[in-house]
């Protein structure tokens, strides 16, 4: 069992052993590395002001792409009055990427807002996404047809 120390030397001797193992500590603990810090979100006002960018550009892409399905759709109708004959034609393979690669494009930026921790704009994308895939669905019946 250890003694208490007696006189007033001890205690400085104890003190100062105590201070060199607390200053060795925190030596210590500067080389070791940061423990990973879980990743800071975006103030709510960056969060919204790219939300808000991004649905401007959405806007007009989904009405852009909406416009060129519809012309898209009338040039293939036929006359009522026409013969009824059967034709075939081939796709494309750039048409049939450009359908459905916006919303897999779209996709991977709502993934990407959501990593991102932008709870916003995530949701923006995701509903872009919804739009896109409607859209792609609609143009695939339309080359279909």
């Amino acid at each position: 069992m250890a003694t208490p120390p007696q006189d007033a030397q001890d205690d400085q001797d104890a003190q100062d052993d105590q201070d060199d193992q607390d200053a060795q500590d925190d030596q210590d603990d500067q080389d070791a590395p940061a423990p990973p810090r879980a990743r800071e979100r975006p103030s709510w006002l960056i969060d919204i002001a790219i939300a808000l960018l991004l649905l401007i550009a959405d806007a007009v892409i989904v009405v852009v792409a909406t416009m060129l399905l519809v012309m898209l759709g009338m040039g293939t109708t036929h006359q009522p009055r026409s013969s009824a004959t059967v034709h075939s034609r081939d796709t494309p393979v750039w048409m049939w990427l450009l359908v459905w690669g916006v919303p897999a494009v779209a996709a991977t930026s709502a993934v990407t807002h959501a990593c991102l921790r932008m709870p916003v704009t995530a949701v923006v994308q995701t509903l872009f996404t919804l739009a896109c895939g409607f859209l792609a669905v609609v143009g695939t019946r339309i080359l279909l047809s």
